[in-house]
Protein backbone atom coordinates (compact mmCIF):
# COMPACT_ATOMS: atom_id res chain seq x y z
CA UNK A 1 0.00 0.00 0.00
CA UNK A 2 1.28 3.53 -0.67
CA UNK A 3 1.49 6.03 2.43
CA UNK A 4 2.37 9.71 3.20
CA UNK A 5 5.75 10.64 2.42
CA UNK A 6 8.33 10.09 5.33
CA UNK A 7 9.74 13.44 6.14
CA UNK A 8 12.73 13.34 8.95
CA UNK A 9 13.92 16.38 10.37
CA UNK A 10 16.14 17.46 13.30
CA UNK A 11 16.11 21.09 14.71
CA UNK A 12 13.80 22.22 11.85
CA UNK A 13 13.25 26.16 11.30
CA UNK A 14 10.07 27.87 11.62
CA UNK A 15 10.01 27.93 7.40
CA UNK A 16 11.12 23.67 7.72
CA UNK A 17 7.78 23.32 9.22
CA UNK A 18 5.85 25.20 7.70
CA UNK A 19 6.88 23.73 4.46
CA UNK A 20 6.48 20.01 5.92
CA UNK A 21 2.83 21.54 6.80
CA UNK A 22 2.19 22.59 3.75
CA UNK A 23 3.92 19.13 1.81
CA UNK A 24 1.83 16.94 4.00
CA UNK A 25 -1.62 18.96 3.91
CA UNK A 26 -0.97 18.83 -0.28
CA UNK A 27 -0.89 15.51 0.17
CA UNK A 28 -4.48 14.94 1.94
CA UNK A 29 -5.93 17.09 -0.65
CA UNK A 30 -4.38 14.74 -2.73
CA UNK A 31 -5.59 11.83 -0.81
CA UNK A 32 -9.10 13.36 -0.55
CA UNK A 33 -9.50 13.46 -4.09
CA UNK A 34 -8.45 9.98 -4.34
CA UNK A 35 -10.82 8.56 -1.40
CA UNK A 36 -13.86 10.04 -3.42
CA UNK A 37 -12.39 8.48 -6.87
CA UNK A 38 -12.51 5.37 -5.03
CA UNK A 39 -16.53 5.65 -3.57
CA UNK A 40 -19.46 5.81 -4.51
CA UNK A 41 -20.23 9.57 -5.63
CA UNK A 42 -23.81 11.59 -5.01
CA UNK A 43 -23.07 13.11 -8.12
CA UNK A 44 -26.13 12.43 -10.51
CA UNK A 45 -28.67 12.28 -8.42
CA UNK A 46 -29.43 12.04 -4.40
CA UNK A 47 -31.84 9.79 -2.37
CA UNK A 48 -34.60 12.27 -0.04
CA UNK A 49 -36.95 9.56 1.29
CA UNK A 50 -37.22 5.56 0.90
CA UNK A 51 -40.95 4.77 1.54
CA UNK A 52 -39.79 0.93 2.15
CA UNK A 53 -43.28 -1.81 2.30
CA UNK A 54 -42.16 -5.20 2.89
CA UNK A 55 -44.12 -8.34 3.21
CA UNK A 56 -42.55 -11.39 5.09
CA UNK A 57 -43.40 -14.80 5.41
CA UNK A 58 -44.90 -16.71 7.97
CA UNK A 59 -41.78 -18.41 8.82
CA UNK A 60 -39.85 -15.38 8.19
CA UNK A 61 -37.01 -17.13 5.65
CA UNK A 62 -38.34 -15.10 2.59
CA UNK A 63 -39.78 -11.74 1.77
CA UNK A 64 -43.17 -12.36 -0.33
CA UNK A 65 -43.47 -9.26 -1.47
CA UNK A 66 -41.70 -6.23 -1.15
CA UNK A 67 -42.15 -1.75 -2.50
CA UNK A 68 -39.49 0.27 -2.13
CA UNK A 69 -40.56 3.86 -3.45
CA UNK A 70 -37.01 6.35 -4.01
CA UNK A 71 -37.66 9.99 -3.88
CA UNK A 72 -34.95 11.50 -5.69
CA UNK A 73 -33.45 14.90 -6.20
CA UNK A 74 -31.76 15.71 -10.10
CA UNK A 75 -28.16 17.00 -9.21
CA UNK A 76 -26.97 18.02 -12.91
CA UNK A 77 -28.05 18.50 -16.01
CA UNK A 78 -29.12 15.82 -18.95
CA UNK A 79 -29.88 13.48 -16.38
CA UNK A 80 -30.83 9.79 -18.77
CA UNK A 81 -30.86 7.37 -15.71
CA UNK A 82 -30.77 6.52 -12.06
CA UNK A 83 -28.48 3.60 -11.05
CA UNK A 84 -29.51 2.17 -7.76
CA UNK A 85 -27.20 -0.24 -5.79
CA UNK A 86 -29.37 -3.37 -5.79
CA UNK A 87 -28.98 -6.90 -4.87
CA UNK A 88 -30.16 -10.26 -6.65
CA UNK A 89 -33.44 -10.17 -5.31
CA UNK A 90 -36.49 -10.68 -8.40
CA UNK A 91 -37.57 -7.83 -9.46
CA UNK A 92 -40.83 -7.74 -10.46
CA UNK A 93 -41.59 -4.18 -12.02
CA UNK A 94 -40.19 -0.52 -12.32
CA UNK A 95 -42.02 2.65 -12.50
CA UNK A 96 -40.58 6.18 -12.89
CA UNK A 97 -43.63 8.32 -11.50
CA UNK A 98 -45.94 5.93 -11.64
CA UNK A 99 -45.01 4.98 -15.49
CA UNK A 100 -43.58 2.15 -16.16
CA UNK A 101 -39.60 1.89 -17.07
CA UNK A 102 -37.01 0.20 -19.06
CA UNK A 103 -34.78 -1.10 -16.31
CA UNK A 104 -31.00 -3.32 -16.47
CA UNK A 105 -29.41 -5.39 -13.95
CA UNK A 106 -25.64 -5.43 -12.96
CA UNK A 107 -24.01 -6.90 -10.22
CA UNK A 108 -24.99 -5.31 -7.32
CA UNK A 109 -26.69 -2.29 -9.44
CA UNK A 110 -29.97 -1.47 -10.87
CA UNK A 111 -29.88 1.10 -13.99
CA UNK A 112 -33.31 2.82 -14.35
CA UNK A 113 -34.01 4.71 -17.80
CA UNK A 114 -36.25 8.09 -17.39
CA UNK A 115 -38.99 8.30 -19.80
CA UNK A 116 -37.40 11.75 -20.43
CA UNK A 117 -34.47 13.57 -19.54
CA UNK A 118 -34.35 15.19 -15.81
CA UNK A 119 -32.22 18.43 -15.01
CA UNK A 120 -30.95 19.58 -11.88
CA UNK A 121 -33.97 20.31 -9.10
CA UNK A 122 -36.22 17.83 -10.66
CA UNK A 123 -37.65 15.80 -8.32
CA UNK A 124 -38.20 12.38 -9.61
CA UNK A 125 -39.93 8.79 -7.93
CA UNK A 126 -38.58 5.46 -8.49
CA UNK A 127 -41.03 2.31 -7.41
CA UNK A 128 -39.16 -1.09 -7.50
CA UNK A 129 -41.05 -4.09 -6.71
CA UNK A 130 -39.81 -7.06 -6.15
CA UNK A 131 -39.31 -10.77 -3.45
CA UNK A 132 -36.72 -12.91 -2.53
CA UNK A 133 -34.53 -14.15 0.00
CA UNK A 134 -31.83 -11.34 0.55
CA UNK A 135 -28.28 -12.42 0.34
CA UNK A 136 -27.06 -10.15 3.17
CA UNK A 137 -28.40 -7.04 4.65
CA UNK A 138 -31.36 -8.43 6.57
CA UNK A 139 -30.21 -11.58 8.33
CA UNK A 140 -33.27 -13.91 8.13
CA UNK A 141 -32.84 -16.44 10.56
CA UNK A 142 -33.40 -17.98 14.26
CA UNK A 143 -32.66 -15.65 17.75
CA UNK A 144 -31.12 -17.61 20.91
CA UNK A 145 -34.34 -18.71 21.41
CA UNK A 146 -34.94 -20.88 18.53
CA UNK A 147 -37.64 -18.45 17.38
CA UNK A 148 -37.58 -16.90 13.73
CA UNK A 149 -36.45 -13.53 13.36
CA UNK A 150 -35.39 -10.73 11.18
CA UNK A 151 -33.38 -8.04 11.41
CA UNK A 152 -31.60 -5.43 9.26
CA UNK A 153 -27.77 -5.41 9.48
CA UNK A 154 -26.59 -3.60 7.34
CA UNK A 155 -22.85 -1.92 7.73
CA UNK A 156 -20.79 -1.01 5.62
CA UNK A 157 -22.78 -1.34 2.40
CA UNK A 158 -25.03 -4.16 2.78
CA UNK A 159 -28.08 -2.44 2.85
CA UNK A 160 -28.43 -2.78 -0.90
CA UNK A 161 -29.22 -6.50 -0.99
CA UNK A 162 -32.83 -5.66 0.60
CA UNK A 163 -33.52 -1.99 -0.29
CA UNK A 164 -32.48 -0.57 -3.76
CA UNK A 165 -30.66 2.56 -2.48
CA UNK A 166 -27.77 4.85 -3.00
CA UNK A 167 -25.37 2.53 -0.97
CA UNK A 168 -22.87 5.18 1.17
CA UNK A 169 -22.67 7.01 3.79
CA UNK A 170 -22.98 10.48 2.57
CA UNK A 171 -26.09 9.84 1.06
CA UNK A 172 -28.72 10.06 3.74
CA UNK A 173 -32.31 10.03 3.18
CA UNK A 174 -35.81 10.24 5.65
CA UNK A 175 -37.27 6.92 5.49
CA UNK A 176 -40.51 5.37 6.02
CA UNK A 177 -41.10 1.69 6.89
CA UNK A 178 -44.05 -0.02 6.89
CA UNK A 179 -43.58 -4.24 7.60
CA UNK A 180 -46.41 -6.56 7.61
CA UNK A 181 -45.43 -9.85 9.55
CA UNK A 182 -47.04 -13.01 11.26
CA UNK A 183 -49.49 -11.57 14.40
CA UNK A 184 -46.93 -13.75 17.16
CA UNK A 185 -44.15 -11.26 16.19
CA UNK A 186 -43.29 -7.67 17.52
CA UNK A 187 -41.52 -5.47 15.12
CA UNK A 188 -39.45 -2.21 15.44
CA UNK A 189 -37.47 -0.03 12.81
CA UNK A 190 -36.17 3.29 12.47
CA UNK A 191 -38.04 6.69 14.02
CA UNK A 192 -41.85 7.01 15.48
CA UNK A 193 -44.08 4.98 15.68
CA UNK A 194 -47.05 5.34 13.52
CA UNK A 195 -48.95 2.64 14.51
CA UNK A 196 -49.87 -0.96 13.55
CA UNK A 197 -53.10 -2.71 12.72
CA UNK A 198 -54.23 -6.80 11.97
CA UNK A 199 -54.97 -8.63 8.85
CA UNK A 200 -56.40 -11.26 8.02
CA UNK A 201 -54.42 -14.52 7.62
CA UNK A 202 -52.55 -13.76 11.17
CA UNK A 203 -50.74 -10.96 10.27
CA UNK A 204 -50.14 -7.61 11.94
CA UNK A 205 -48.75 -4.45 9.50
CA UNK A 206 -46.25 -2.08 11.36
CA UNK A 207 -45.50 1.50 10.41
CA UNK A 208 -42.30 3.10 11.55
CA UNK A 209 -41.01 7.17 10.12
CA UNK A 210 -37.76 8.52 10.64
CA UNK A 211 -38.11 11.99 9.83
CA UNK A 212 -34.61 12.65 10.30
CA UNK A 213 -32.22 12.02 7.26
CA UNK A 214 -29.81 9.11 8.17
CA UNK A 215 -27.00 7.09 6.18
CA UNK A 216 -28.43 3.52 4.73
CA UNK A 217 -26.63 1.92 6.92
CA UNK A 218 -28.78 2.50 9.76
CA UNK A 219 -31.71 1.55 7.85
CA UNK A 220 -33.26 -1.07 9.80
CA UNK A 221 -36.50 -3.50 10.89
CA UNK A 222 -36.15 -5.83 13.69
CA UNK A 223 -38.98 -8.97 13.61
CA UNK A 224 -38.74 -11.11 16.59
CA UNK A 225 -40.98 -12.92 18.69
CA UNK A 226 -39.31 -11.87 22.05
CA UNK A 227 -40.35 -8.97 24.69
CA UNK A 228 -40.54 -5.29 24.70
CA UNK A 229 -39.77 -3.78 27.87
CA UNK A 230 -40.23 -0.04 28.27
CA UNK A 231 -37.79 2.06 30.58
CA UNK A 232 -39.17 4.59 32.48
CA UNK A 233 -37.17 8.00 33.44
CA UNK A 234 -36.25 9.74 30.26
CA UNK A 235 -37.87 12.38 27.99
CA UNK A 236 -36.92 10.40 25.19
CA UNK A 237 -38.66 7.20 24.92
CA UNK A 238 -36.19 4.32 25.56
CA UNK A 239 -37.03 0.24 25.50
CA UNK A 240 -35.77 -2.88 24.60
CA UNK A 241 -36.57 -5.79 22.49
CA UNK A 242 -34.45 -8.73 23.62
CA UNK A 243 -35.53 -13.02 23.31
CA UNK A 244 -37.47 -14.28 26.27
CA UNK A 245 -34.62 -16.34 27.43
CA UNK A 246 -32.91 -11.98 28.34
CA UNK A 247 -36.41 -10.86 29.77
CA UNK A 248 -35.89 -10.82 32.90
CA UNK A 249 -32.20 -9.73 33.06
CA UNK A 250 -32.57 -7.02 30.17
CA UNK A 251 -33.74 -3.94 32.75
CA UNK A 252 -30.39 -4.12 34.55
CA UNK A 253 -28.41 -4.99 31.30
CA UNK A 254 -29.04 -2.37 29.78
CA UNK A 255 -29.28 0.08 32.60
CA UNK A 256 -26.34 2.49 31.42
CA UNK A 257 -28.16 3.27 28.73
CA UNK A 258 -30.98 5.68 29.91
CA UNK A 259 -27.83 7.91 32.22
CA UNK A 260 -25.74 7.03 28.96
CA UNK A 261 -28.22 9.05 26.70
CA UNK A 262 -29.09 11.62 29.64
CA UNK A 263 -24.58 12.49 29.70
CA UNK A 264 -24.74 13.08 26.03
CA UNK A 265 -27.53 15.07 25.72
CA UNK A 266 -26.21 17.73 28.49
CA UNK A 267 -22.40 17.33 27.09
CA UNK A 268 -23.14 17.93 22.96
CA UNK A 269 -27.06 18.28 22.16
CA UNK A 270 -30.51 16.74 23.19
CA UNK A 271 -30.84 13.55 21.82
CA UNK A 272 -31.44 13.46 18.10
CA UNK A 273 -34.54 10.76 17.08
CA UNK A 274 -37.82 10.59 18.22
CA UNK A 275 -36.85 7.13 20.29
CA UNK A 276 -34.40 4.62 21.34
CA UNK A 277 -34.80 0.89 20.87
CA UNK A 278 -32.10 -1.09 22.30
CA UNK A 279 -32.62 -5.03 20.37
CA UNK A 280 -30.42 -8.08 21.10
CA UNK A 281 -30.28 -9.35 17.51
CA UNK A 282 -28.75 -10.93 14.62
CA UNK A 283 -25.54 -8.74 14.16
CA UNK A 284 -21.93 -9.72 12.56
CA UNK A 285 -20.57 -6.88 15.58
CA UNK A 286 -21.19 -6.56 19.00
CA UNK A 287 -23.18 -3.59 18.24
CA UNK A 288 -24.44 -1.81 15.54
CA UNK A 289 -25.63 2.20 15.90
CA UNK A 290 -28.48 2.02 13.33
CA UNK A 291 -30.38 5.31 14.03
CA UNK A 292 -32.98 5.29 17.11
CA UNK A 293 -32.99 1.24 16.96
CA UNK A 294 -29.58 -0.13 18.51
CA UNK A 295 -28.82 -4.08 17.51
CA UNK A 296 -26.52 -5.83 19.81
CA UNK A 297 -25.08 -9.18 19.68
CA UNK A 298 -26.82 -12.34 21.09
CA UNK A 299 -24.19 -12.70 23.73
CA UNK A 300 -24.12 -9.23 24.89
CA UNK A 301 -25.92 -10.82 28.03
CA UNK A 302 -23.41 -13.39 28.50
CA UNK A 303 -22.26 -13.89 32.26
CA UNK A 304 -18.93 -12.09 32.71
CA UNK A 305 -16.56 -10.30 35.58
CA UNK A 306 -18.03 -7.04 36.83
CA UNK A 307 -14.99 -4.99 38.20
CA UNK A 308 -14.99 -2.09 40.97
CA UNK A 309 -17.29 0.55 38.62
CA UNK A 310 -20.25 1.44 37.41
CA UNK A 311 -20.79 -2.01 35.84
CA UNK A 312 -20.46 -3.48 39.26
CA UNK A 313 -22.54 -1.47 40.96
CA UNK A 314 -25.57 -2.36 38.55
CA UNK A 315 -23.87 -6.06 38.67
CA UNK A 316 -23.74 -6.36 35.27
CA UNK A 317 -20.35 -7.04 33.15
CA UNK A 318 -18.02 -4.44 32.23
CA UNK A 319 -18.04 -4.55 28.42
CA UNK A 320 -21.97 -4.01 28.46
CA UNK A 321 -21.06 -0.54 30.23
CA UNK A 322 -18.64 0.25 27.24
CA UNK A 323 -20.76 -1.31 24.08
CA UNK A 324 -23.97 0.15 25.12
CA UNK A 325 -22.21 4.03 25.46
CA UNK A 326 -20.35 3.31 22.45
CA UNK A 327 -23.20 2.32 20.76
CA UNK A 328 -25.73 5.25 22.03
CA UNK A 329 -22.51 7.87 21.40
CA UNK A 330 -22.95 7.16 17.31
CA UNK A 331 -26.74 8.64 17.66
CA UNK A 332 -24.78 11.79 17.60
CA UNK A 333 -21.43 11.33 15.68
CA UNK A 334 -22.23 8.50 12.92
CA UNK A 335 -25.60 9.00 12.58
CA UNK A 336 -26.45 12.23 13.09
CA UNK A 337 -23.46 14.07 11.98
CA UNK A 338 -21.62 11.31 9.52
CA UNK A 339 -18.85 10.78 8.01
CA UNK A 340 -18.11 12.30 4.70
CA UNK A 341 -16.14 9.71 3.04
CA UNK A 342 -14.93 5.65 4.13
CA UNK A 343 -11.75 7.81 4.91
CA UNK A 344 -13.38 10.36 7.51
CA UNK A 345 -14.96 7.13 9.74
CA UNK A 346 -12.86 7.88 12.59
CA UNK A 347 -15.68 11.20 12.79
CA UNK A 348 -18.15 7.98 14.09
CA UNK A 349 -15.88 5.29 15.39
CA UNK A 350 -12.98 7.59 17.03
CA UNK A 351 -15.49 9.94 18.59
CA UNK A 352 -17.84 6.91 19.84
CA UNK A 353 -14.59 4.78 20.94
CA UNK A 354 -13.83 8.15 23.44
CA UNK A 355 -17.02 9.53 24.16
CA UNK A 356 -17.79 5.73 25.58
CA UNK A 357 -14.38 6.39 27.64
CA UNK A 358 -15.91 10.07 28.92
CA UNK A 359 -19.08 7.88 30.52
CA UNK A 360 -16.78 6.10 32.14
CA UNK A 361 -14.87 8.87 33.74
CA UNK A 362 -18.20 10.41 34.48
CA UNK A 363 -19.18 7.22 36.30
CA UNK A 364 -16.95 5.39 37.44
CA UNK A 365 -14.12 7.88 38.02
CA UNK A 366 -10.77 9.03 36.10
CA UNK A 367 -8.64 5.91 37.19
CA UNK A 368 -11.17 3.95 35.56
CA UNK A 369 -11.15 6.59 32.12
CA UNK A 370 -7.07 6.24 32.77
CA UNK A 371 -6.93 2.48 32.37
CA UNK A 372 -9.89 2.37 29.24
CA UNK A 373 -6.92 4.87 27.59
CA UNK A 374 -4.19 2.79 28.51
CA UNK A 375 -5.97 -0.18 27.24
CA UNK A 376 -7.06 1.90 23.96
CA UNK A 377 -2.93 2.71 23.50
CA UNK A 378 -2.19 -0.93 23.66
CA UNK A 379 -4.62 -2.10 20.93
CA UNK A 380 -3.30 0.36 18.86
CA UNK A 381 0.16 -0.31 19.11
CA UNK A 382 -0.48 -3.96 18.49
CA UNK A 383 -2.06 -3.07 15.63
CA UNK A 384 0.60 -0.77 14.34
CA UNK A 385 3.18 -3.24 15.05
CA UNK A 386 1.58 -4.96 11.48
CA UNK A 387 0.04 -2.26 9.58
CA UNK A 388 1.15 1.52 9.29
CA UNK A 389 -1.17 3.60 7.97
CA UNK A 390 -2.83 6.85 8.28
CA UNK A 391 -6.11 7.61 9.57
CA UNK A 392 -7.25 8.97 7.11
CA UNK A 393 -7.51 5.85 5.13
CA UNK A 394 -7.77 5.91 1.27
CA UNK A 395 -5.65 3.02 0.61
CA UNK A 396 -7.78 -0.26 2.11
CA UNK A 397 -10.59 -1.19 -0.34
CA UNK A 398 -11.97 -3.94 2.37
CA UNK A 399 -14.21 -1.55 4.12
CA UNK A 400 -14.87 -4.48 6.94
CA UNK A 401 -10.88 -3.70 7.96
CA UNK A 402 -11.21 -0.09 8.51
CA UNK A 403 -13.28 -1.23 11.64
CA UNK A 404 -9.46 -1.80 13.52
CA UNK A 405 -7.54 0.35 15.70
CA UNK A 406 -6.30 3.05 13.88
CA UNK A 407 -10.18 4.64 13.54
CA UNK A 408 -10.95 3.32 16.86
CA UNK A 409 -8.33 3.60 19.62
CA UNK A 410 -6.08 6.17 17.79
CA UNK A 411 -9.04 8.23 16.96
CA UNK A 412 -10.43 8.45 20.10
CA UNK A 413 -6.24 9.27 21.47
CA UNK A 414 -6.77 12.24 19.01
CA UNK A 415 -9.69 13.35 20.90
CA UNK A 416 -7.85 12.99 24.30
CA UNK A 417 -5.27 14.97 22.99
CA UNK A 418 -6.47 17.56 21.28
CA UNK A 419 -9.17 17.84 24.61
CA UNK A 420 -5.69 18.42 27.08
CA UNK A 421 -4.09 20.75 24.42
CA UNK A 422 -7.20 23.17 23.90
CA UNK A 423 -8.60 22.72 27.44
CA UNK A 424 -12.15 21.73 28.15
CA UNK A 425 -14.17 24.31 27.79
CA UNK A 426 -12.64 25.26 24.11
CA UNK A 427 -12.57 21.21 23.25
CA UNK A 428 -16.13 20.62 24.40
CA UNK A 429 -17.77 24.17 22.60
CA UNK A 430 -15.84 23.21 19.57
CA UNK A 431 -17.43 19.66 19.79
CA UNK A 432 -21.17 21.29 19.65
CA UNK A 433 -20.36 23.83 17.46
CA UNK A 434 -19.00 20.96 15.08
CA UNK A 435 -22.55 18.84 15.71
CA UNK A 436 -25.08 21.87 15.44
CA UNK A 437 -23.25 22.34 12.17
CA UNK A 438 -23.42 19.13 10.54
CA UNK A 439 -26.39 17.70 12.08
CA UNK A 440 -28.63 15.44 9.39
CA UNK A 441 -26.20 16.12 7.25
CA UNK A 442 -22.13 14.75 6.81
CA UNK A 443 -18.87 16.41 8.09
CA UNK A 444 -15.02 15.27 6.74
CA UNK A 445 -12.00 15.97 9.10
CA UNK A 446 -11.21 19.15 7.73
CA UNK A 447 -14.75 20.23 9.26
CA UNK A 448 -13.61 18.91 12.49
CA UNK A 449 -10.14 20.98 12.71
CA UNK A 450 -12.11 24.02 11.25
CA UNK A 451 -14.83 23.60 14.54
CA UNK A 452 -12.18 22.95 16.88
CA UNK A 453 -9.65 26.35 15.39
CA UNK A 454 -12.47 28.42 16.00
CA UNK A 455 -13.55 27.91 19.63
CA UNK A 456 -10.07 27.54 21.10
CA UNK A 457 -8.28 30.36 18.30
CA UNK A 458 -5.30 27.92 17.96
CA UNK A 459 -3.91 26.75 14.48
CA UNK A 460 -4.23 22.88 14.49
CA UNK A 461 -3.07 22.03 10.88
CA UNK A 462 0.45 20.66 11.83
CA UNK A 463 -1.35 18.24 14.59
CA UNK A 464 -3.98 16.94 12.05
CA UNK A 465 -1.05 16.59 9.36
CA UNK A 466 0.87 14.34 11.61
CA UNK A 467 -1.73 12.42 13.80
CA UNK A 468 -4.49 11.72 11.25
CA UNK A 469 -3.32 12.48 7.92
CA UNK A 470 0.18 10.88 8.75
CA UNK A 471 1.71 7.50 10.46
CA UNK A 472 2.68 5.88 13.57
CA UNK A 473 2.79 7.69 16.88
CA UNK A 474 6.00 9.44 19.11
CA UNK A 475 8.82 6.91 20.26
CA UNK A 476 10.12 9.11 23.27
CA UNK A 477 13.86 7.95 24.73
CA UNK A 478 14.30 10.80 27.51
CA UNK A 479 17.87 10.80 28.43
CA UNK A 480 19.51 12.74 31.60
CA UNK A 481 22.54 13.73 33.14
CA UNK A 482 23.30 16.20 36.58
CA UNK A 483 26.37 18.09 37.02
CA UNK A 484 27.24 18.46 40.65
CA UNK A 485 29.45 21.23 39.53
CA UNK A 486 26.83 23.19 37.55
CA UNK A 487 23.62 21.85 39.30
CA UNK A 488 22.74 21.49 35.92
CA UNK A 489 19.85 19.00 34.61
CA UNK A 490 20.77 18.01 31.63
CA UNK A 491 17.71 16.80 29.13
CA UNK A 492 17.74 15.39 25.84
CA UNK A 493 14.62 14.21 24.28
CA UNK A 494 14.76 11.68 21.05
CA UNK A 495 11.89 10.41 18.95
CA UNK A 496 12.71 6.96 17.81
CA UNK A 497 9.46 6.55 15.52
CA UNK A 498 10.53 6.36 11.91
CA UNK A 499 8.02 8.64 10.81
CA UNK A 500 8.69 12.77 11.25
CA UNK A 501 9.32 14.13 14.64
CA UNK A 502 5.80 14.56 16.52
CA UNK A 503 5.71 18.20 17.65
CA UNK A 504 3.38 17.58 21.09
CA UNK A 505 4.01 19.51 23.89
CA UNK A 506 5.35 16.96 26.13
CA UNK A 507 4.79 17.17 30.11
CA UNK A 508 7.61 16.07 32.36
CA UNK A 509 8.03 15.57 35.69
CA UNK A 510 10.69 15.95 37.95
CA UNK A 511 11.23 14.30 41.80
CA UNK A 512 13.94 15.23 43.40
CA UNK A 513 14.49 15.31 47.25
CA UNK A 514 13.68 19.16 48.00
CA UNK A 515 10.09 17.94 45.76
CA UNK A 516 8.79 18.03 42.69
CA UNK A 517 8.34 20.07 39.59
CA UNK A 518 6.74 19.94 36.38
CA UNK A 519 8.34 21.04 32.87
CA UNK A 520 6.96 21.07 29.14
CA UNK A 521 9.27 20.11 26.96
CA UNK A 522 8.33 21.53 23.58
CA UNK A 523 9.85 19.52 20.35
CA UNK A 524 10.78 21.04 17.21
CA UNK A 525 12.90 18.00 15.78
CA UNK A 526 13.78 14.47 16.44
CA UNK A 527 16.06 15.51 19.22
CA UNK A 528 15.03 18.20 21.80
CA UNK A 529 18.06 19.64 24.31
CA UNK A 530 16.60 21.51 27.44
CA UNK A 531 18.70 22.78 31.10
CA UNK A 532 17.38 22.88 33.87
CA UNK A 533 19.14 24.27 37.36
CA UNK A 534 18.02 22.56 40.08
CA UNK A 535 19.06 22.56 43.74
CA UNK A 536 20.14 18.26 44.05
CA UNK A 537 19.71 15.72 41.23
CA UNK A 538 16.28 14.21 39.99
CA UNK A 539 14.88 11.20 42.28
CA UNK A 540 12.15 10.15 39.56
CA UNK A 541 12.26 11.17 35.82
CA UNK A 542 8.31 10.68 34.82
CA UNK A 543 7.57 12.04 31.24
CA UNK A 544 3.58 12.96 31.11
CA UNK A 545 2.20 11.92 34.29
CA UNK A 546 -1.56 13.03 33.69
CA UNK A 547 -0.81 10.43 30.77
CA UNK A 548 -2.25 13.11 27.85
CA UNK A 549 -0.07 12.24 24.64
CA UNK A 550 -0.27 8.70 22.75
CA UNK A 551 3.13 7.80 22.65
CA UNK A 552 5.64 5.06 23.99
CA UNK A 553 8.43 6.63 26.52
CA UNK A 554 11.59 5.63 28.33
CA UNK A 555 14.03 7.03 30.49
CA UNK A 556 17.32 6.47 30.70
CA UNK A 557 20.30 7.99 32.92
CA UNK A 558 23.01 9.25 30.60
CA UNK A 559 26.67 8.66 31.74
Amino acid sequence: MRDVPTFRIGQASRSGLRSLVIVLLNTFLALTVAAQRRERLVDTWKPMHYNVNIFLSNQLTTIDSATTKVRAAVVKQNVNMIDLDFGELTIDSVNVDAVPARFERKPDRLNVQLNRPANKGDVIEITIKYHGIPKDGLILTNDRDGKPSATGDNWPDRVHHWIPCLDHPSAKATVTFTVTAPVRDLVVANGAFEGSHGNFGGTTTWSFNESRPIPPYCMVIVVTEGAKLDAPGLLTPLSYYVPRTDRDYAMKGFSPAAPAVAFFSQLIAPYPYEKLALIVGATRFGGMENSSAIVFGSNIFEPGKAQDSMSARFGIPERIEDVVAHEIAHQWFGDSVTESTWSDLWLSEGFATYFAGLFIQRHDGEQAFQDYMRQAAKRYFAYEQAKRTPIFDRDTEDLFKLLNPNNYQKGAWVLHMLRSRLGDDAFFRGLRGYYNSHRDATATTEDLRAALEKSSGLNLREFFARWIYGTGHPRYELSWTWSNETKMLNLVLRQLQPEPAFQNFLPVEISSSSGSQQIVLKPVGKDTRQKLRMNGPPTAINIDPANQVLKEAAVIKGS
